[in-house]
């Protein structure tokens, strides 16, 4: 794919992208063309074939696209043609309800530990995991292989939480917390904030009254 930067709108398509493609895979389609992945999308066709061109085009003109084959190139670029490794700290129900959610598995995304520090929480098993004490996170962290931490903590513990699994080798981070991670340069964060994205749908509703 070469050093070409792609922009950031496109990126956030792309597991749309993967999620309709896979449900056409399923579905037993075998080719599509952008016109009528447009249309199922709710995305131009013109769009479409912008955003694929960032990576190659993958389509022939009149053939249209082959889905089984965008799909697993998709998956590629997205990086789930690999397994990643990941921790939960906070396993409150917003922790729980993410390690039990099996979709994630499907997707090559594997949950190691789950840690917390309430001592009411420490040994309660989630999903196929028993809760362990903040205390063991670090060592954990060092002797296991950690793509990702996510974390479901208060915004005023995550800062330092999140500089301690730096230092321990952690190079992203999928961040529950209501607060900015101020972390070094190379390390990957994707902030989630919930009530931003109700208050979003706030708006739209109220644009839509």
């Amino acid at each position: 794919m070469g050093e070409k930067d792609i922009s950031q709108a496109v990126i956030a398509r792309l597991p749309r992208y993967f999620r309709y493609l896979g449900e056409l895979k399923d579905e037993g389609v075998e080719r599509i063309s952008s016109q009528e992945l447009s249309t199922l999308m709710q995305v131009t066709a013109s769009q479409i074939r912008q955003d694929f061109n960032n990576f190659g085009g993958f389509g022939q003109q009149g053939y249209g696209y082959n889905v089984e084959y965008l799909y697993q190139e998709i998956g590629k670029i997205l990086g789930l043609d690999k397994e990643h490794q990941l921790i939960v700290v906070g396993a409150g129900n917003l922790g729980t309800a993410l390690c039990n959610y099996a979709n994630f598995k499907r997707r090559g995304f594997y949950f190691a530990g789950v840690f917390d520090q309430n001592p009411d929480l420490i040994g309660k098993k989630v999903g196929n995991l028993f809760v362990k004490p903040m205390e063991e996170m670090e060592d954990f962290v060092k002797n296991n292989t950690i793509d990702i931490a996510v974390l479901c903590i208060p915004k005023t513990s995550a800062v330092n939480v999140a500089d301690k699994l730096v230092k321990c080798g952690v190079k992203a981070f999928w961040n529950f917390a209501h607060c900015d991670l101020n972390v070094p340069k190379g390390i990957v964060v994707e902030n989630v904030h919930l009530s931003d994205s109700l208050i979003k749908l706030s708006y739209n509703l109220n644009e839509n009254r």
